[in-house]
């Protein structure tokens, strides 16, 4: 089936099934046409707390899905790839959480959004690259456990005077965009800015002219008068840079994130005919979880 009337069928689907469709940034760019909302992590995170519809289908990865189905509990939440997952996320166990938490008893826990719903259980807030240093510093506790991305844990460790326990974990793609690369970047495009992923090493970060997540990509390239920008993060922030700011040029030096690009319009389709791969949380899990969200959401 051609793209064209997968979208035209799946556009009908949402109106017979009171659905709406949240895609992340990195999603392929056909995706983004089927889109209700277009955002980052918090961004969709406030859509799917705000939503009333009955069905949200997440193209996004696992934890994304969970997201919203933690604050969106009446909805039916479908993940159109049932493999779409972050091997981040999997790199904090509760078990490694509760031990690090016995060590440090008075610390606050500050979770990445991109963790599974049982970390996030075990969390007092959590937070996206976007509002990472904002938690932390609001929250009242002088010492901070920062789970799971060691790069964004540095980067927030930079901008404040909280003492940070950091986990040894990172992205696949993120963790690759070397310095070297980046140097090699600004010769070739002399006149470009800069724009890095906080979960980039921390010597990118101190390099850049700009660290932000992807929402703040976004409007750092619509301010900023440069007309030219590198850009570290996954590479198709590039398609959602260029669709929202056609008159400038973005030039990327981030990987895929082939968990980000399983989702086709294929099974979106699928996924919303058949209302497949819909995503269950444990009722005590998802109340716990719900809490450090709300928390986030509050602070931010």
């Amino acid at each position: 089936m051609e793209n064209s009337e997968l979208i035209k069928k799946i556009n009908q689907l949402k109106k017979q099934k009171n659905a709406v469709i949240l895609v992340h940034n990195y999603q392929r760019k056909e995706i983004y046409e089927i889109a209700d909302f277009i955002g980052d992590s918090l961004d969709l995170a406030k859509k799917a707390a705000n939503t009333d519809a009955e069905t949200i289908v997440f193209c996004g990865v696992d934890f994304m899905a969970e997201t919203a189905k933690i604050l969106s509990p009446k909805s039916k939440v479908l993940l159109p790839s049932k493999d779409a997952s972050c091997p981040m996320a999997q790199m904090i166990t509760v078990e490694k959480l509760r031990k690090l938490k016995q060590l440090h008893p008075e610390a606050a826990v500050v979770s990445y959004v991109n963790t599974n719903a049982d970390i996030k259980a075990e969390s007092t807030a959590c937070c996206t690259s976007m509002n990472a240093i904002e938690i932390v510093n609001k929250l009242p506790n002088e010492k901070i456990i920062f789970i799971p991305d060691i790069h964004l844990g540095e980067w927030v460790k930079n901008h404040t005077n909280k003492e940070i326990i950091l986990c040894n974990g990172f992205c696949f793609v993120h963790s690759k965009i070397l310095l070297e690369q980046a140097k090699k970047a600004k010769q070739i495009h002399p006149e470009a800015m800069l724009v890095a992923h906080p979960e980039s090493p921390i010597e990118v970060l101190e390099l850049a002219d700009h660290v932000t997540g992807t929402g703040g990509m976004i409007r750092y390239a619509k301010e900023n008068s440069a007309k030219e920008f590198i850009i570290a993060t996954e590479e198709g922030m590039v398609n959602r840079l260029i669709k929202e700011v056609p008159d400038k040029k973005f030039y990327a030096i981030g990987g895929v994130c082939f968990n980000m690009k399983k989702t086709t319009l294929e099974k979106v389709f699928e996924s919303l005919e058949k209302e497949q791969y819909e995503i269950i949380i444990d009722e005590e899990i998802a109340k716990k979880a719900r809490k450090a969200l709300d928390k986030m959401i509050e602070l931010s």
